[in-house]
């Protein structure tokens, strides 16, 4: 029996066929039915490629553009970083009311370092969406990465029970965070580009070598990523800041492959 979240994630990284067992007394409460078999359901490239073509054939994701955006490049796009960092604030300063640094017009945080990527999806010049991952050995003065850090008490705007095992340092394992729309996408494409944003993530991450992404997503989430192909797993209880009732959650992209 496995008794920690690292020896969990160990034995997944060991694992050649894809199965894993999980033991009930390390997700206790909210352990899908579907992982009693120790299934973490795995999308294919196939599949991936697949969900993307039958999204561009209607038309709903066929104009957009997606853009990693790290310290290294982001001198080749442009205004694009900050019309990022402008539209994160427009969601999560001026919309959700949150408390966070800003400056002429843009958030940021401790997290917006050169050891981040931020994947913003953007049309016609305008940022629709956007994510930012991190790895999980992040280290930038006493912060590390946002999990880890709620976890020890370094930063007191998420509960320190938001894990229910101590927060995993691999290399194969980033975090997503910073998650959003625009709300300037109308309610009709808002379902195919989040589709979209979590499909480029998911690449970006592979890419950088990342086998599971861990973060903090609206609790019903998990289940839509379920039905993207994307095998999710509770790693936290829920728990409720402002409107917003969400839960920690692991992400397996180990097989995404998605060209830009």
């Amino acid at each position: 029996m496995f008794n920690t979240f690292r020896e969990v994630v160990e034995m997944n990284v060991s694992a050649r066929d894809g199965r894993v067992v999980f033991g009930r007394d390390v997700f206790p409460v909210l352990r899908p039915t579907m992982l009693v078999e120790a299934k973490l359901p795995r999308i294919t490239a196939a599949s991936q490629m697949q969900t993307r073509d039958d999204l561009r054939s209607k038309g709903e994701t066929g104009r957009i553009r997606a853009t990693v955006l790290s310290v290294g490049n982001v001198h080749l796009h442009g205004e694009l970083y900050g019309d990022f960092l402008r539209a994160r604030k427009q969601v999560f300063i001026d919309t959700k009311m949150w408390d966070l640094p800003q400056s002429e017009g843009m958030e940021f945080d401790q997290y917006d370092t050169p050891q981040c990527r931020s994947i913003v999806l953007h049309e016609y010049g305008e940022v629709i969406a956007g994510i930012r991952i991190l790895p999980t050995k992040a280290r930038c003065g006493c912060y590390s990465y946002m999990l880890r850090d709620a976890q020890l008490g370094v930063i007191d705007t998420i509960p320190q029970h938001v894990l229910y095992e101590e927060a995993p340092i691999a290399d194969n394992i980033w975090e997503a965070t910073r998650l959003f729309i625009s709300p300037e996408v109308p309610a009709k494409r808002r379902i195919s580009v989040q589709s979209r944003l979590m499909q480029e993530m998911a690449a970006a991450a592979a890419t950088q070598g990342a086998t599971y992404v861990v973060g903090i997503v609206p609790y019903v989430f998990r289940r839509w990523l379920e039905r993207l192909g994307m095998g999710t797993l509770p790693i936290g209880p829920k728990f409720t800041i402002g409107r917003d009732t969400s839960q920690a959650a692991m992400i397996d992209v180990d097989t995404v492959c998605l060209s830009p």
